[in-house]
């Protein structure tokens, strides 16, 4: 059954990184201004092309359906045409690969920084992401996420998140929001916890103050958006950091649209 079921999601993966029509980019960054305002431990967020992307996105209600993590140089490595291989990322039939910043060069993308990362920390998160390059896609989320390429899947809203949650839980394996939370709970930096409110009494006995008690979730539990919604996250422009001017914009006059 586990063969049948390991084949059956080799065969789902390859249509699933076939390219989708729909796809329109609107908001895009160049190569070279998007390395210019990274930092290592940055997250890159991207919306997807693919078929797979199509329904991370319905499930998730995001515009984004993938993430990887900016490593910069620490990888040492590059590739045949003399890139930088400067992003970590879970790749649906590859595994975990290191990847250049020109793979998505004409996708719309967000990066989202950690604040105040400490530098111990930031070289444990890049070891951690260094170390998991060749573990394998988690195909066994392939199958459960085909089911939601249906025009109207009988998915409540408020479950679509747990069906997100169905993994086969193996070490060995990864899907590209899960290894990256895995990489930041290694540090207990924050993404989306749960927040538990208790009453704490006073040293003077007279009055209550409330205190937040944070609760990591499971990391099988985070989608690409997480890193964007996350207050923990500052979100990152690059054409807002490169001295953005409005009145230098060339704007097209009424006439040059006839």
């Amino acid at each position: 059954m586990n063969k049948a079921t390991g084949l059956l999601g080799h065969w789902l993966a390859r249509f699933l990184e076939q390219p989708s029509r729909t796809y329109l980019p609107f908001s895009i960054t160049d190569t070279e201004t998007l390395r210019r305002c990274m930092l290592p431990g940055d997250v890159l967020l991207v919306e997807g092309d693919l078929r797979i992307s199509v329904a991370i996105k319905y499930l998730t209600q995001s515009t984004w359906s993938h993430a990887a993590l900016y490593v910069g140089d620490a990888l040492g490595r590059n590739n045949a045409a003399a890139e930088q291989l400067s992003l970590i990322e879970a790749d649906l039939t590859r595994g975990v690969i290191a990847v250049p910043l020109s793979k998505y060069a004409g996708f719309n993308t967000r990066i989202c920084r950690p604040v105040h990362l400490r530098d111990a920390d930031q070289q444990t998160l890049l070891r951690f992401m260094l170390d998991s390059l060749g573990r394998e896609y988690d195909l066994k989320n392939v199958i459960d996420l085909m089911r939601y390429l249906l025009p109207t899947p009988p998915v409540p809203l408020h479950w679509r998140r747990r069906m997100l949650a169905i993994g086969s839980g193996d070490p060995t394996r990864a899907i590209c929001s899960t290894l990256i939370a895995q990489a930041f709970q290694k540090i207990h930096y924050p993404i989306l916890p749960e927040v538990e409110r208790i009453q704490v009494l006073a040293a003077c006995g007279c009055m209550y103050s409330e205190k937040e008690i944070l609760h990591i979730r499971h990391h099988s539990l985070f989608t690409p958006r997480d890193f964007d919604l996350s207050p923990y996250f500052q979100v990152v422009k690059p054409s807002v950091e490169n001295d953005f001017d409005y009145k230098k914009l060339n704007w097209a006059s009424p006439a040059d649209r006839q």
